[in-house]
């Protein structure tokens, strides 16, 4: 795409301007506030163009993303599902909107009605004792749970425990979150079906494991059939266990982690829960624990009176000073409200049987696309297993025979108008592709990628270099992307 498309400075033109949004003019008075050391001696360097041409030149760009507004988008362990316009309308309902963070628990009744309700759900759908909402996402629920593990351990005395076992086909932020909360990380292999190797994982397990993580069904895109055996066998040596909830939309309504014998989990309420991963944020990643863990929750949480003793029923925080074995705050604030309040309304909306039916339509638009896939020649990574809510294709006998890779066909996907699925994770799959319909996309939109799949294929057999080189039809080709990285450039000269 040449600049004249993607940098508004190109349509610059000296005195033009948008005076209806131009700010006030500010008086020396106002000015003498500002110390001079601090006051600008030029001009901004923004460019001067009028209001339809910035509206004409944002639009435009916005044309050129793919989105979930407008594609299919089957990223595997990424849950791209569609966001209910419902959810956010409510999210944004004044007295949510206008609420101030700091504003008394007196001014914020209904605000805390609904987190407290949410937590109670939250707490319903997994089969955990206690829930926290104030992980900002993920990676901070993540944080938190392990945190917590650790602060269970240290608080029985038991500092021998500094080891964390993660099976081979983990997120990356598994391994990354056990480090940072100073544990040494011990990898645990997957065998050729998909699921955990049950002997390796007890002959790790000892005086020194503090935990496990591992998210069920895991990234293999299968469930984890012998998930009893490996919660006795990490229990059995005085471990704990974690649960990493990306993956939780698959199995809800049908089985809970609670009753799997997890003892901590974090849920992706950005991806799970109405509001799509993806775009930077913002996330939410609330935490539920066992029994064992709900002294070291993260604070603050929602709590109603008549839990504490007194007969107002109002909602009031819950803090430190009154939960002092809490690993403390992970923010300013509790987690993100915007988010949390969307995950509140879709919950609401689904109710109890919309919740098994997304772990149902899930699976099936799985299973269907899988099987689909599978007829026109693409090669599964598990054969034998029922997908989850994703699965696995393998495209490593094409790169072999035809030099055709997985990179290649993501590419050339784009030509298609179609998103590629993640590619190249699981790492212990070769050229892998990780892919997840989600319970929200028709059988149409699922047909169409078959066949723009389907003639990739053919391509990739008699046309390979199509393939090789495209795509064609974006706004730039092939980027070298690791240059992009480490030589990122973001500053406009003229």
């Amino acid at each position: 795409m040449s600049n004249e498309t993607t940098l508004i400075f190109q349509h610059s033109r000296p005195g033009r301007s948008a005076t209806a949004q131009a700010p006030k003019p500010v008086s020396e008075d106002q000015l003498s506030a500002i110390p001079a050391s601090l006051r600008r001696k030029n001009k901004p360097g923004l460019p001067e163009v009028g209001e339809l041409e910035v509206v004409r030149h944002y639009t435009n760009l916005s044309t050129k993303n793919f989105a979930i507004d407008k594609q299919f988008y089957p990223l595997g362990s990424c849950t791209m599902k569609y966001n209910p316009r419902g959810a956010n309308r409510a999210a944004m309902l004044p007295g949510f909107l206008n609420r101030h963070p700091l504003a008394p628990a007196s001014h914020s009744q209904g605000y805390l009605a609904c987190m407290y309700e949410l937590q109670n759900f939250l707490k319903e759908v997994t089969g955990m004792k206690g829930v926290s909402l104030a992980p900002m996402a993920g990676a901070q629920g993540e944080f938190a749970g392990v945190a917590m593990i650790r602060a269970y351990h240290e608080a029985r005395g038991d500092d021998a425990r500094t080891e964390i076992l993660i099976p081979e086909a983990a997120h990356g932020t598994n391994p990354a979150t056990a480090v940072m909360c100073g544990y040494k990380v011990r990898e645990v292999p997957v065998g050729k079906n998909g699921d955990v190797d049950l002997e390796a994982l007890k002959e790790a397990c000892g005086p020194q494991t503090a935990g496990l993580m591992m998210t069920n069904p895991s990234t293999c895109g299968v469930f984890e059939r012998q998930i009893e055996a490996i919660s006795k066998a990490v229990h059995d040596a005085g471990g704990l266990l974690y649960y990493d909830g990306a993956n939780l939309n698959a199995i809800l309504g049908k089985v809970r982690p609670g009753d799997m014998g997890f003892d901590v989990i974090h849920m992706n309420l950005h991806k799970t829960f109405a509001t799509p991963h993806g775009g930077g944020g913002p996330g939410a990643g609330p935490v539920g624990v066992s029994q064992r863990l709900l002294d070291y929750l993260p604070t603050p949480m929602a709590g109603r009176d008549e839990e504490s003793g007194g007969s107002s029923g109002e909602y009031h925080w819950i803090d430190t000073d009154t939960l002092p074995t809490s690993i403390g705050h992970l923010s300013a604030f509790m987690g993100n409200a915007g988010v949390l309040l969307r995950a509140y309304f879709y919950a609401m909306v689904l109710g109890r049987q919309g919740m098994i039916r997304v772990g149902e339509y899930s699976t099936l638009a799985a299973n269907y696309l899988l099987k689909r896939l599978e007829a026109i020649g693409c090669q599964a990574a598990y054969p034998d297993r029922r997908a989850s809510h994703e699965f696995i294709l393998t495209f490593a006998k094409l790169a072999k025979d035809q030099h055709v890779t997985a990179l290649d066909i993501a590419k050339r996907l784009l030509d298609y108008n179609q998103h590629a699925p993640t590619i190249y994770f699981p790492l212990l799959v070769p050229e892998c592709f990780l892919i997840e319909p989600t319970e929200t996309e028709t059988k149409e939109a699922m047909d169409d990628f078959v066949d723009a799949m389907e003639q990739i294929l053919n391509e990739a057999k008699t046309d390979p270099e199509t393939v090789t080189e495209a795509p064609f039809t974006q706004p730039v080709r092939r980027l070298d992307e690791v240059k992009a990285a480490k030589e990122l450039d973001l500053v406009w000269s003229e």
